[in-house]
């Protein structure tokens, strides 16, 4: 059995050798030309493992073959022109301006602040309602609990949008 294996494990070997040789003339064929080529090996070490590899110098004593070969052009960014300065005629922002749309902002913040306060105000009024009421089928205090984490989970959700307006007005004019 041996015998019969032995020939066909000879020429695989060769052709193994002979696609390395290949694939480094392509190499040195497309570096002569001023291009990189960008290739893949798949080796096998003496262990039996197998390492896929772009790198020629990982390749030495492996028995090795091309998996794949590509030639990679790399071209230099070009400049890009400098930076045209706006025309005189240019529309720009004057300081009056930038004040008024300041001053719009601060008004629709305080605005949204009342009206987020005054959710808050309901939330909690509503919170104080059901918390007095104790229903019948209410005997164990988890479902109290239960009913009431609505409530609860509004009054959080408009008092952390009343801090978040607050710190929007104190950072309007930093």
């Amino acid at each position: 059995m041996e015998t019969l294996f032995r020939p066909l494990a000879i020429a695989l070997r060769l052709a193994l050798i002979a696609a390395a040789a290949a694939g480094q003339a392509y190499a040195q064929a497309a570096q002569s030309q001023g291009g990189q080529v960008e290739t893949l090996w798949n080796c096998k070490d003496k262990d039996g493992r197998t390492v896929l590899t772009n790198q020629q110098a990982d390749t030495a004593g492996k028995e090795c073959r091309v998996v794949q070969q590509q030639r990679v052009t790399v071209v230099p960014a070009q400049r890009s022109p400098a930076k045209a300065a706006s025309p005189q005629n240019f529309p720009k922002e004057s300081a009056s301006d930038r004040l008024s749309a300041r001053g719009k902002q601060r008004n629709t913040l305080e605005r949204e602040l009342a009206q987020e306060e005054s959710l808050l105000a309901e939330a909690r009024r509503k919170l104080a309602e059901q918390e007095s009421v104790r229903s019948g089928d209410e005997r164990n205090y988890a479902r109290v609990l239960e009913r009431l984490q609505p409530f609860k989970d509004a009054i959080e959700v408009h008092t952390k949008n009343v801090d978040a307006l607050k710190r929007e007005l104190t950072n309007l004019y930093r």
